[in-house]
Parts: structure tokens; sequence; C-alpha cells
């Protein structure tokens, strides 16, 4: 089958990992192209990527709002291609991609990882988004809570399917020394441990709130260090907040990473102080590395933290909670590390790409005769 992934990276982050990862696990029948708007060049680096695991990635020339030359220009490559489904990644891709796939009569899929609303622009492109799974073959959310959200659009329950986010297992190694002591030069003194983050720097991932639980925490262990990976909007909002607080020798803001995997390893707890999500792959990733998570339970991810077990659930919004359990953590060594392992051995059952790519080829499966009756429909209308 010739599978064709559209979407419009900004960057290489978890959702083209999450791609790329499910192309590389497909048996060898399964042909995985990739297809990407500019975003003003900044799709180059996920087309790079996927190129150099030997798949066809291509930067597309026509973008919104010029929707009569973009659907042409995706219609070509479903028709070069020989697409037989269209995976559609955001509301871009879900907009444009569902004119092009009708026009070409092939099942279109939608992934549904979540909205965030972060600004009344991205609100209006949820709202586009939302709109546009009614009309969707398909819908693939990343998690159960998703797929409720989802549900509660009034999306046909029979069109959706739960195919939950993956982990590259083998990309987590055991901490390597010299990498934790880099991160503990990142602080004036040794850390007596290190809190990790990472994510974007906008309103719904509640960075905000994880420097007012840094704050409390510091306050019990003067010598924690936090490192937090990311950027953007708020970049300049959380450096005021940390420097309100003297914070300096305790937060760092480490910058965007695209190795934050290789990183995961040296932190002894991870951070989520997410007020919404579909399924974060930092957290997958930090059970994958064997690190015990506190997290808000939002979302997907209660689905991956078990509360007490292989971390900590905590109230959104609640930095007094969040503090609370990451400090208990950083008190003692081995709940970290029988938490870490329970974090990893969950993950190695339920979310490895093996077990991901296994669903969506029998969601593929069903949706070769979902195209011939779509082609059999169009051959009666133009008999008609």
């Amino acid at each position: 089958m010739n599978i064709v992934h559209l979407t419009a990276s900004p960057f290489f982050g978890g959702p083209e990992r999450q791609m790329l990862g499910l192309a590389l696990a497909f048996p060898d029948e399964y042909r995985s192209i990739f297809l990407s708007y500019s975003e003003r060049g900044l799709c180059r680096p996920f087309l790079d990527g996927v190129r150099r695991h030997g798949f066809e990635g291509i930067e597309l020339r026509h973008n919104a709002p010029h929707l009569g030359p973009a659907v042409k220009e995706l219609s070509a490559y479903l028709r070069e291609f020989r697409a037989d489904v269209l995976c559609c990644h955001g509301y871009k891709p879900d907009v444009i991609g569902l004119m092009a796939a009708r026009r070409m009569g092939i099942p279109i899929v939608a992934v549904s990882r979540g909205w965030t609303g972060a600004t009344l622009k991205v609100r209006f492109y949820d709202w586009i988004d939302r709109l546009s799974l009614h009309a969707m073959d398909r819908i693939v959310c990343v998690s159960q809570g998703q797929a409720a959200k989802v549900r509660r659009l009034g999306v046909r329950a029979e069109r959706i399917r739960v195919i939950p986010n993956a982990v590259a297992l083998d990309r987590f190694k055991s901490a390597e020394p010299a990498l934790r002591a880099e991160l503990e030069r990142l602080f004036p003194a040794k850390p007596c441990a290190l809190v990790g983050a990472a994510g974007r720097f906008s309103r719904e991932k509640g960075f905000d709130v994880l420097i007012d639980g840094a704050h409390l925490v510091a306050k019990q262990w003067p010598d924690v260090g936090f490192v937090i990976f990311g950027d953007g909007p708020l970049r300049a909002n959380l450096e005021r907040q940390i420097a309100a607080y003297n914070l300096q020798p305790n937060v760092v803001l480490a910058g965007f990473r695209n190795d934050v995997d290789r990183w995961l390893p040296c932190l002894d707890v991870v951070a989520l102080a997410s007020f919404t999500e579909g399924m974060p792959n930092i957290v997958l990733e930090a059970c994958a590395a064997g690190v015990p998570v506190v997290a808000t339970g939002v979302g997907g991810t209660p689905e991956i933290v078990k509360d007490g077990v292989s971390g900590f659930l905590v109230p959104p919004g609640d930095a007094a909670a969040l503090a609370d359990r990451i400090s208990k953590l950083v008190g003692l060594p081995s709940l970290r590390k029988n938490m870490g392992a329970a974090g990893h051995t969950h993950v190695c059952e339920h979310f490895t790409f093996q077990a991901q790519s296994t669903r969506y080829e029998a969601l593929f499966k069903e949706l070769r005769g979902h195209r011939m009756r779509i082609k059999s429909a169009r051959q009666a209308r133009q008999v008609a």
C-alpha cells in the first residue's frame, strides 16, 4: 500500500517523530511518502530526516489561503504516487487534504493529537480542524482522552480509532556520566537532583505553573536544579518569573534541542504541567528512559503514568501539588528508581512502534475495502 502523509511541519518535533517511527516500523509492502507545506522553509529538517531514512520527502509549493493551486498540486502528487490512503496531520492538511482526497476518490484519515487554543488565531484554526473531522473517513486519536473529546464533537463513533503514540525504545541508553556532568555545570553549584521538562513555551503547557512549583521545591531543597528544554513566545515571561523568584541558581532555560532523548536518562525526575495534552511524547520518552514523571492528569497522560506506580499525577494549575510530588521524589532515590523501572516496563509493553504499526495496518486494510466502495460510487454517478 502507498501511504501519503500530509503535514505542515514547523520543526522536527514529536508529531514528526511519530510519523517517521511508524514508517520505519511498517513491513516492506507499505510505502510511506511525506508531503509538507513549507512553513517558510521550516519543514526542511523533517523532510531531510525522512530522506535520510530512504523515504520520499517533498516540500509543497502551494499553500493556504490559495486553496485552488494547493488542492491541484496535492491531487497531482496523490495520482503520481498512486496513493491508497492519505493521512493528514493538523488543521491545514485536514482541510486541503479532504478536498484533494475527495477529488481523487481515496480514503482520508485525520490524526487527532489535540488542540491547544494557545492564541485567538490558533483557536480559530482548532475550530476549523474540529469541523473537518466530521467529513473524514477515519479519525485516529492518539489517546482515549482525545477520542472522548472527538466524540463530544458529534463525530460518529464508528469512524474513530484509538492508536496511541509510541516511543523508540532503542533511543534511550543508560545515563552517561559525562552528559550528567554537563547538565550539572549549567548551575553554579552541583544540584542534589535534576528535574527536567521540555516543550513549547506557550500558555497551554503550564511552564509558569512549573516555575511556581520550582520556587516551592527550592524552599525545601535549595540545591535542586530544574532544566527546561524548549522555546516559544512566553520565554521572556518565564525569564522574568525566574528572576522575580531569584531562581537563577535553580532554573535553567536550556533552549530548543532536537536531541532531548540524549539527556533524559541523566535526569532524576521529569515534570509536565500542561493544561491540555493529546498523548505527550515527553512523558513516553521519560518512561522509556526509566525516569519517574510528575505530570498533570490531562488528556492521555493517565494512560501512560500510573499514579503512585510510575510517577505522580496532579491537577492542572496546582503548583503546590506539583511541588509536593517533585519534592517527594527528590528526597527518595529508591522511590525514583522503582517508579522509573515501572514506567519503563509499561511503555515496553504498550507503546512500541511495532504495536502502533500493527494497529495502523489493520486500519489501512479496512480502508482498502472502503476505497473500492468509493470507486464504485464514483463510477455509478458517472454512469447516471
